[in-house]
């Protein structure tokens, strides 16, 4: 009987807001692959695409998109590229105005997670502890972002954007703290290629 009574807290402890705030405090930086899909506000798919990400904390990341089509986001911390491989483009924004409270942000920003976002815990019947993360900058373009764990590991988010259109971005072969080189977070961008941005 004691041993439950000693347990009880512990198993308490197990939601989504506290993986998360663990999620911070234990993960420097992140490698994975993902596959990410988009839905309408009927349901119909709209894009289906696979990739790798990388990040490194603080605001380091870069999400390299394979199939069906290739892209590249890319932040060395004061500027974020968005190489759009198909189209010969590439869009670059400080990264200040381009992620203040987007899903980049929540997961390779600094720890004041309330400062940007309303943390909530989320029960769903699916065996991940998850955590709803609702920007407090309304012009962000998320009206919600729900991140689900499991043993403290990022399995799943969900995003819903400004359009009502769901994101779902499941993660695979997820690693806790690699060595990753700082050139993963440069971009130059190509010869011949159209730069936009500020």
């Amino acid at each position: 009987m004691l041993v439950c009574i000693l347990a009880a807290p512990i198993f308490a402890q197990a939601d989504g807001t506290t993986s998360l705030k663990k999620f911070y405090d234990d993960t420097n930086s992140i490698s994975a692959n993902f596959h990410q899909v988009v839905t309408d506000t009927k349901g119909q798919k709209i894009q289906d695409v696979v990739g790798v990400m990388q990040l490194k904390r603080p605001n380091k990341f870069r999400w390299d998109y394979k199939k069906p089509f290739e892209q590249q986001i890319v932040s060395d911390g004061a500027q974020v590229w968005l190489y759009d491989i198909e189209l010969a483009q590439v869009t670059v924004r400080p990264f200040s105005k381009a992620l203040n409270a987007s899903p980049a942000a929540l997961l390779a920003g600094g720890n004041h997670l309330d400062q940007n976002f309303n943390l909530v815990n989320l029960k769903r019947d699916d065996g991940l502890d998850w955590v709803s993360a609702d920007p407090k900058d309304v012009d962000s373009g998320f009206s919600n972002i729900s991140l689900g764990f499991k043993s403290n590991k990022l399995q799943e988010m969900d995003l819903v954007d400004s359009f009502g259109h769901l994101t779902k971005i499941v993660f695979t072969e997820f690693k806790a703290n690699p060595r990753i080189d700082e050139k993963a977070f440069t971009f130059k961008p190509p010869k011949g290629v159209d730069v936009l941005g500020e």
